[in-house]
């Protein structure tokens, strides 16, 4: 028999796995077509591909954003992404993860 308590009592987690997926794959696109447009040659690895300097610039990393807004569940703001863009996946996907999360947090009122 299950109390008001224990419904109350819903915990709210960050869907980590489901963002960072989504954000890495629709980055890495935005890469490859900047590459391609570039005639910058993708990396062998696959791992290269995170680290390669192409830089991604902000209205297209904010057009990104779009993509992610259904995995977390509201729309995000603009100012999320660093004005100029990033210099590979990598630093995108270190400036932004935290920030989602952040935002999420405040957004389904988990303390920050």
């Amino acid at each position: 028999m299950a109390s008001d308590v224990d419904e109350k009592q819903e915990v709210k987690v960050f869907p980590l796995a489901a963002v960072e997926t989504c954000l890495l794959a629709e980055l890495t696109l935005l890469a490859e077509t900047e590459a391609q447009i570039r005639g910058i040659e993708k990396p062998k690895t696959p791992g290269g591909i995170l680290k390669m300097a192409i830089p991604l610039d902000s209205l297209s990393v904010v057009d990104v954003l779009c993509a992610v807004e259904p995995v977390i569940g509201f729309e995000l703001k603009d100012s999320l992404v660093r004005t100029g863009g990033y210099p590979t996946i990598e630093a995108a996907m270190t400036h932004l993860m935290p920030r989602l999360e952040t935002a999420w947090k405040k957004k389904s009122g988990v303390k920050v």
